[in-house]
Protein backbone atom coordinates (compact mmCIF):
# COMPACT_ATOMS: atom_id res chain seq x y z
CA UNK A 1 0.00 0.00 0.00
CA UNK A 2 1.23 3.49 -0.85
CA UNK A 3 2.88 5.49 1.92
CA UNK A 4 1.88 8.80 0.35
CA UNK A 5 -0.10 10.81 2.91
CA UNK A 6 -3.88 11.15 2.63
CA UNK A 7 -5.70 14.47 2.99
CA UNK A 8 -9.44 14.96 3.37
CA UNK A 9 -10.79 18.37 2.37
CA UNK A 10 -14.41 19.09 3.26
CA UNK A 11 -16.18 21.32 0.80
CA UNK A 12 -13.43 20.59 -1.69
CA UNK A 13 -15.35 21.08 -4.92
CA UNK A 14 -15.02 24.85 -5.29
CA UNK A 15 -13.37 28.01 -4.05
CA UNK A 16 -10.79 27.68 -1.28
CA UNK A 17 -11.49 23.97 -0.86
CA UNK A 18 -10.76 23.21 -4.51
CA UNK A 19 -7.59 25.30 -4.40
CA UNK A 20 -6.43 23.36 -1.33
CA UNK A 21 -7.11 20.04 -3.08
CA UNK A 22 -5.11 21.05 -6.15
CA UNK A 23 -2.21 22.48 -4.15
CA UNK A 24 -2.07 19.41 -1.90
CA UNK A 25 -1.94 17.07 -4.87
CA UNK A 26 0.98 19.09 -6.28
CA UNK A 27 2.82 18.43 -3.02
CA UNK A 28 2.24 14.69 -3.12
CA UNK A 29 -0.87 14.21 -1.03
CA UNK A 30 -3.54 11.73 -2.02
CA UNK A 31 -6.67 13.85 -1.84
CA UNK A 32 -10.25 13.09 -0.84
CA UNK A 33 -12.48 15.78 -2.31
CA UNK A 34 -15.63 16.00 -0.22
CA UNK A 35 -18.71 17.72 -1.60
CA UNK A 36 -22.30 18.21 -0.46
CA UNK A 37 -24.23 18.37 -3.74
CA UNK A 38 -22.19 19.49 -6.77
CA UNK A 39 -20.75 16.19 -7.98
CA UNK A 40 -19.71 17.63 -11.34
CA UNK A 41 -17.54 20.27 -9.70
CA UNK A 42 -15.94 17.72 -7.38
CA UNK A 43 -15.23 15.32 -10.22
CA UNK A 44 -13.68 18.19 -12.17
CA UNK A 45 -11.22 18.77 -9.31
CA UNK A 46 -10.46 15.04 -9.22
CA UNK A 47 -9.91 14.99 -12.98
CA UNK A 48 -7.51 17.93 -12.82
CA UNK A 49 -5.50 16.19 -10.11
CA UNK A 50 -5.38 12.89 -12.01
CA UNK A 51 -4.48 14.61 -15.27
CA UNK A 52 -1.46 16.08 -13.49
CA UNK A 53 -0.40 12.64 -12.26
CA UNK A 54 -1.90 12.84 -8.78
CA UNK A 55 -4.32 10.59 -6.92
CA UNK A 56 -7.75 11.74 -5.78
CA UNK A 57 -11.34 10.68 -5.30
CA UNK A 58 -14.60 12.52 -4.67
CA UNK A 59 -16.91 11.53 -1.80
CA UNK A 60 -20.35 13.02 -1.23
CA UNK A 61 -21.33 14.03 2.29
CA UNK A 62 -23.06 16.90 4.06
CA UNK A 63 -21.09 17.99 7.12
CA UNK A 64 -24.37 19.13 8.63
CA UNK A 65 -25.22 15.42 9.07
CA UNK A 66 -23.37 13.16 11.50
CA UNK A 67 -24.46 10.13 9.47
CA UNK A 68 -22.91 11.62 6.35
CA UNK A 69 -19.70 12.45 8.23
CA UNK A 70 -19.38 8.90 9.53
CA UNK A 71 -19.95 7.54 6.03
CA UNK A 72 -17.36 9.95 4.61
CA UNK A 73 -14.66 8.82 7.01
CA UNK A 74 -15.60 5.18 6.51
CA UNK A 75 -15.02 5.67 2.79
CA UNK A 76 -11.58 7.15 3.49
CA UNK A 77 -10.81 4.09 5.66
CA UNK A 78 -11.96 1.74 2.91
CA UNK A 79 -10.04 3.45 0.12
CA UNK A 80 -6.78 4.30 1.87
CA UNK A 81 -6.67 2.80 5.35
CA UNK A 82 -5.09 5.95 6.75
CA UNK A 83 -5.67 9.66 7.24
CA UNK A 84 -2.84 12.14 7.68
CA UNK A 85 -4.52 15.50 7.20
CA UNK A 86 -7.93 17.14 7.43
CA UNK A 87 -8.94 20.57 6.21
CA UNK A 88 -12.22 21.67 7.76
CA UNK A 89 -13.23 23.95 4.92
CA UNK A 90 -16.94 23.25 4.38
CA UNK A 91 -19.11 26.09 5.60
CA UNK A 92 -21.96 28.38 4.69
CA UNK A 93 -22.78 32.05 4.76
CA UNK A 94 -26.29 33.48 4.52
CA UNK A 95 -27.66 36.71 3.09
CA UNK A 96 -26.78 39.94 4.82
CA UNK A 97 -29.13 40.63 7.72
CA UNK A 98 -29.25 42.17 11.15
CA UNK A 99 -29.46 39.82 14.13
CA UNK A 100 -32.98 41.06 14.88
CA UNK A 101 -34.00 39.77 11.44
CA UNK A 102 -32.52 36.27 11.79
CA UNK A 103 -34.70 33.19 12.16
CA UNK A 104 -34.05 30.28 14.47
CA UNK A 105 -33.82 28.05 11.39
CA UNK A 106 -31.03 30.20 9.93
CA UNK A 107 -29.08 30.23 13.19
CA UNK A 108 -29.39 26.50 13.77
CA UNK A 109 -28.31 25.70 10.21
CA UNK A 110 -25.33 28.06 10.48
CA UNK A 111 -24.08 26.55 13.73
CA UNK A 112 -24.81 22.95 12.73
CA UNK A 113 -22.74 23.16 9.55
CA UNK A 114 -20.02 25.64 10.48
CA UNK A 115 -19.34 24.59 14.06
CA UNK A 116 -20.76 21.16 14.83
CA UNK A 117 -19.82 19.76 11.43
CA UNK A 118 -16.21 20.88 11.83
CA UNK A 119 -16.04 19.51 15.37
CA UNK A 120 -17.42 16.13 14.32
CA UNK A 121 -14.99 15.91 11.41
CA UNK A 122 -12.12 16.77 13.75
CA UNK A 123 -13.36 14.13 16.20
CA UNK A 124 -13.28 11.48 13.51
CA UNK A 125 -9.86 12.63 12.30
CA UNK A 126 -8.37 12.48 15.80
CA UNK A 127 -9.80 8.98 16.20
CA UNK A 128 -7.67 8.00 13.20
CA UNK A 129 -4.58 10.11 13.83
CA UNK A 130 -3.95 9.85 17.56
CA UNK A 131 -1.72 7.04 18.89
CA UNK A 132 -4.39 6.59 21.58
CA UNK A 133 -6.46 5.07 18.77
CA UNK A 134 -3.63 3.37 16.88
CA UNK A 135 -2.80 6.34 14.66
CA UNK A 136 0.56 7.82 13.66
CA UNK A 137 -0.16 11.51 14.15
CA UNK A 138 -1.44 14.08 11.68
CA UNK A 139 -2.52 17.64 11.12
CA UNK A 140 -5.84 19.45 10.99
CA UNK A 141 -6.35 22.92 9.57
CA UNK A 142 -9.64 24.67 10.27
CA UNK A 143 -10.82 27.43 7.98
CA UNK A 144 -11.91 30.38 10.10
CA UNK A 145 -12.50 33.94 8.88
CA UNK A 146 -11.50 37.49 9.70
CA UNK A 147 -15.20 37.89 10.41
CA UNK A 148 -14.46 36.17 13.73
CA UNK A 149 -12.42 39.23 14.72
CA UNK A 150 -14.41 41.95 12.94
CA UNK A 151 -17.89 40.72 13.89
CA UNK A 152 -19.53 41.47 10.51
CA UNK A 153 -22.17 43.87 11.89
CA UNK A 154 -25.26 44.34 9.69
CA UNK A 155 -23.97 41.57 7.42
CA UNK A 156 -23.78 38.18 9.12
CA UNK A 157 -22.99 38.27 12.82
CA UNK A 158 -24.11 34.62 12.95
CA UNK A 159 -21.39 33.58 10.50
CA UNK A 160 -18.82 35.65 12.41
CA UNK A 161 -19.86 33.99 15.67
CA UNK A 162 -19.57 30.54 14.11
CA UNK A 163 -16.02 31.29 12.99
CA UNK A 164 -15.10 32.70 16.40
CA UNK A 165 -16.19 29.35 17.81
CA UNK A 166 -13.84 27.66 15.32
CA UNK A 167 -10.97 29.80 16.63
CA UNK A 168 -11.62 28.72 20.21
CA UNK A 169 -12.09 25.11 19.17
CA UNK A 170 -8.76 25.22 17.33
CA UNK A 171 -6.86 26.38 20.42
CA UNK A 172 -8.59 23.96 22.78
CA UNK A 173 -8.24 20.86 20.63
CA UNK A 174 -4.63 21.74 19.79
CA UNK A 175 -3.71 21.68 23.47
CA UNK A 176 -5.76 18.55 24.07
CA UNK A 177 -3.89 16.44 21.51
CA UNK A 178 -0.52 18.21 21.35
CA UNK A 179 1.31 15.36 23.09
CA UNK A 180 -0.19 12.83 20.66
CA UNK A 181 1.47 14.05 17.48
CA UNK A 182 -1.67 15.71 16.16
CA UNK A 183 -1.38 19.40 15.29
CA UNK A 184 -4.44 21.67 15.03
CA UNK A 185 -4.18 25.10 13.42
CA UNK A 186 -6.46 27.53 11.61
CA UNK A 187 -6.34 30.03 8.78
CA UNK A 188 -8.43 33.19 8.85
CA UNK A 189 -9.06 34.34 5.27
CA UNK A 190 -10.02 37.93 4.66
CA UNK A 191 -11.97 38.96 1.57
CA UNK A 192 -11.21 36.28 -0.99
CA UNK A 193 -12.44 36.32 -4.56
CA UNK A 194 -14.58 33.15 -4.58
CA UNK A 195 -18.23 32.40 -5.23
CA UNK A 196 -19.11 32.26 -1.52
CA UNK A 197 -20.07 35.93 -1.88
CA UNK A 198 -22.73 34.98 -4.42
CA UNK A 199 -24.10 32.53 -1.85
CA UNK A 200 -24.59 35.51 0.42
CA UNK A 201 -26.33 37.50 -2.32
CA UNK A 202 -23.35 39.75 -3.14
CA UNK A 203 -21.40 38.26 -6.07
CA UNK A 204 -19.34 41.46 -6.54
CA UNK A 205 -18.52 41.89 -2.84
CA UNK A 206 -14.79 41.06 -3.13
CA UNK A 207 -14.24 43.64 -5.86
CA UNK A 208 -16.49 46.24 -4.23
CA UNK A 209 -14.61 46.09 -0.91
CA UNK A 210 -11.10 46.07 -2.40
CA UNK A 211 -10.47 49.68 -1.37
CA UNK A 212 -11.11 48.80 2.30
CA UNK A 213 -8.26 46.27 2.32
CA UNK A 214 -4.77 47.61 3.16
CA UNK A 215 -3.32 45.70 0.18
CA UNK A 216 -6.10 47.22 -1.98
CA UNK A 217 -7.18 43.90 -3.47
CA UNK A 218 -9.04 40.74 -2.53
CA UNK A 219 -7.05 37.57 -2.00
CA UNK A 220 -7.13 34.48 -4.17
CA UNK A 221 -8.13 30.98 -3.20
CA UNK A 222 -4.61 29.80 -4.02
CA UNK A 223 -3.13 32.27 -1.53
CA UNK A 224 -5.26 30.69 1.19
CA UNK A 225 -4.37 27.21 -0.03
CA UNK A 226 -0.65 27.97 0.23
CA UNK A 227 -1.09 28.99 3.87
CA UNK A 228 -3.10 25.84 4.59
CA UNK A 229 -0.48 23.60 2.98
CA UNK A 230 2.24 25.27 5.03
CA UNK A 231 0.38 24.42 8.23
CA UNK A 232 -0.14 20.84 7.08
CA UNK A 233 3.52 20.39 6.20
CA UNK A 234 6.57 19.36 8.25
CA UNK A 235 7.70 23.00 7.94
CA UNK A 236 5.12 23.67 10.69
CA UNK A 237 6.14 20.74 12.88
CA UNK A 238 6.35 22.90 16.05
CA UNK A 239 3.21 24.91 15.29
CA UNK A 240 -0.09 24.02 16.92
CA UNK A 241 -2.95 26.15 18.22
CA UNK A 242 -1.97 28.91 15.79
CA UNK A 243 -4.46 31.05 13.89
CA UNK A 244 -2.93 32.63 10.80
CA UNK A 245 -4.50 35.76 9.31
CA UNK A 246 -4.32 35.71 5.52
CA UNK A 247 -6.24 38.87 4.87
CA UNK A 248 -4.13 41.45 3.06
CA UNK A 249 -3.74 43.34 6.33
CA UNK A 250 -7.46 43.66 7.01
Amino acid sequence: MSERPVLLVTGGSRGIGAAVCLAAAEQGWRVVVNYASNEAAAQDVVARIRDAGGEAMAVKGDVGSEMDILALFAEVDRAYGRLDGLVNNAGIVDRAARVDEMSLERLERMMRINIIGSMLCAREAVRRMSPRHGGRGGAIVNISSMAAVLGSPSQYVDYAASKAAIDTFTVGLAREVASEGVRINAVRPGIIDTDIHASGGEPDRATRLASTIPMQRPGTAREIADAVLHLLSPASSYTTGAILNVSGGR
